[in-house]
């Protein structure tokens, strides 16, 4: 009998469809680039949803944005988030320079998208970034657009710099007192009020810390409606401009790519152009503001009034970290005076100062007046004879002398120790006795509960247990010859409840009725209430209960000693227990 197959017909694969989206850029604000912008988003979506193949993932569009970074292209951003999550499959953009024209940003951001799968088509160049010699002409073509964004930014610069030599400003920028109208520069009457107060103050000799405080007490802001700072007060007493003339070029940016903008130290000529607008600020009062402030400069601290200076201000430095040694108080434990390096004020990790420490002002004095040779110590002779004190170790002091010789000498810091008055002692004394040991977090029993046979407080401890919970504990602060008991917090409570005769533990009434506990032995408490009465009972420390071993922790437990016996070990043992019966003789076995 003939075998017979039956041949199924064929079901046709359908293709699933690729989702493609495209991106689009312009870097220039115009009426005419905003058409080339629309253009190209409609020539994408039109391209993308004729092609049966393909599925429309959208257009994303950055608009007046450099493509030198990726930092403020949010679109671009947007798009590459998609393709994380899996919208997109293909990438359509009309150059490469539309992409990217910074060569790494290219090259990192195709690499990432290719191991997610996504292509990117650059049509002008007909470039596939899955093709194997996509890479390659990526790279080289990415260099070419990046130094034609150089080329770019160097044609501009160099049309700023002429119409700059031409005395014309690059564009309107802001100026806080000035407003534009058309291209010149008007007088804001209000503005130019607190410009002129400004000057003023800093010529009467206030600094510019009290200038701040002075104008955030009386509510004036900055345009912007900000509180007036050092930083901005600074800004206008060095600005030029005030002065009816302009200074052209004060920055530039160092780097078409990064954009990184810096202020003009002499690497690019500068241009001064004389009587441009109406001033503010006469010349010579500008002129003399910042002679004063090159004056205030060389003087540092001492040169701001505001500040709590002495002769010592600026004297001490740190020979690790370049910073002047800064002046302190503290009240909290007496009138302790110190100075510690400024590298404290700062907040960066790794910043701080190597030698630490700090160095007691009334025993730099007496450092500082046996180096003098003086009976009594002398500012004026300090700062004649001193040119500066370097701190190369913890409590070490380095006199640089005007002379050129160098002192070296020791310097403890002893105020901690000296603060301690009889006093201070009282009445820190006085405090404990009242509050307890520790008044901060306290609970009703600090400082209630006293130990009769050394006389100290209980104090609080905590324990972790296995299970992660933790138990507090009562234990005399007496740890050493003292066989008082410890006392765990929670059974006391029940206890002190049972005294107050409560159903459950209430600290208020706690505070309010006993006086102090009192703890006669290991096994007695007695409780004192405030009225006179006393009540005795026996304290039963709780047993302490275990938890078996599981297999698993016999089992680890018996592969660690097998582990820890090596050849080795069991030798050493041996010439031990040999060693020990010779000296011992029969009697080697400890006696029990």
């Amino acid at each position: 009998m003939p075998n017979l197959r039956k041949i199924e017909a064929a079901v046709p694969a359908i293709r699933e469809k690729k989702k493609v989206a495209a991106y689009a850029r312009v870097s220039m604000q115009s009426e005419r680039m905003l058409h080339s912008l629309s253009a190209q988003v409609s020539y994408y979506s039109g391209l993308i949803q004729k092609n049966p193949d393909w599925e429309y993932a959208g257009v994303y569009a950055d608009d007046f944005i450099s493509g030198t970074n990726t930092v403020k292209r949010d679109e671009f951003k947007r798009m590459l988030a998609d393709c994380e999550a899996g919208k997109i499959d293909i990438i359509l953009t009309k150059s490469i320079s539309r992409f990217a024209r910074n060569t790494v940003d290219l090259l990192e951001t195709v690499r990432r998208l290719k191991d997610l799968g996504v292509e990117v088509r650059f049509e002008k160049e007909r470039i596939r970034s899955m093709d194997g010699d996509g890479e390659l002409m990526l790279t080289i073509l990415a260099s070419f657009a990046q130094e034609e964004s150089r080329s770019i930014s160097d044609n501009v610069k160099w049309g700023i710099r002429k119409r700059m030599q031409n005395g014309i400003p690059n564009g309107h920028f802001r100026i806080y007192g000035y407003r534009w109208e058309g291209d010149e520069l008007v007088i804001v009457p209000e503005e130019a009020e607190i410009v002129k107060r400004i000057f003023q103050n800093f010529l009467d000799g206030k600094s510019r810390l009290e200038t701040e405080r002075e104008l955030a007490a009386e509510g004036i802001t900055t345009r912007d409606g900000c509180r007036w700072v050092d930083s901005n007060i600074k800004v206008v007493l060095t600005n030029v401009t005030y002065t009816g003339n302009l200074l052209l070029q004060k920055e530039f940016i160092s780097d078409p790519i990064s954009k990184q903008r810096k202020k003009n130290r002499g690497e690019l000529p500068q241009y001064y152009v004389e009587d441009t607008h109406p001033a503010i600020i006469d010349k010579a009062t500008f002129d003399f503001v910042q002679e004063e402030m090159a004056r205030r400069r060389e003087l540092g601290a001492l040169a701001n009034k505001s500040l709590n200076t002495s002769c010592f201000t600026g004297k001490i430095k740190c020979p690790y970290c370049g910073q002047s040694y800064m002046h302190n108080k503290r009240t909290d434990r007496g009138d302790m005076e110190f100075w510690n390096c400024g590298s404290k004020k700062k907040k960066k990790k790794g910043t701080g100062c190597p030698v630490g420490g700090t160095i007691n002002h009334k025993n730099m004095v007496k450092v500082c007046t046996e180096v003098l040779g003086l009976d009594k110590f002398d500012e004026a002779i300090f700062l004649e004879k001193v040119d500066h004190i370097d701190v190369p170790e913890r409590y070490t002091l380095e006199f640089h002398m005007a002379d050129g010789c160098v002192v070296t000498k020791d310097c403890l810091n002893t105020g901690h120790r000296d603060c301690w008055t009889p006093e201070r002692r009282a009445e820190v004394s006085m405090k404990r006795r009242k509050n307890g040991t520790n008044p901060i977090g306290a609970s009703c029993f600090t400082g209630k509960i006293k130990c009769v046979s050394c006389g100290c407080n209980f104090r609080k401890a905590t324990r972790n247990c296995k299970d992660g919970s933790k138990v507090s504990h009562w234990r005399c602060a007496e740890h050493n010859g003292c066989d008082s008991p410890s006392l765990r917090e929670d059974l006391l409570e029940q206890m002190a409840a049972e005294v107050l005769g409560l159903d459950a533990f209430d600290a208020a009434a706690f505070r309010e009725k006993i006086d102090r506990v009192e703890v006669l032995s290991s096994s007695e408490l007695r409780f004192c209430f405030k009225d006179g009465r006393t009540v005795s009972r026996n304290w039963q420390p709780p047993e302490r209960v275990g938890r078996p071993w599981t297999e698993e922790q016999r089992a680890k437990f018996k592969e660690s000693i097998k582990g820890a016996y090596t050849p080795e070990r069991r030798r050493q043992m041996s010439e031990h227990m040999k060693q020990l019966r010779k000296e011992r003789g029969d009697k080697w076995r400890k006696e029990k």
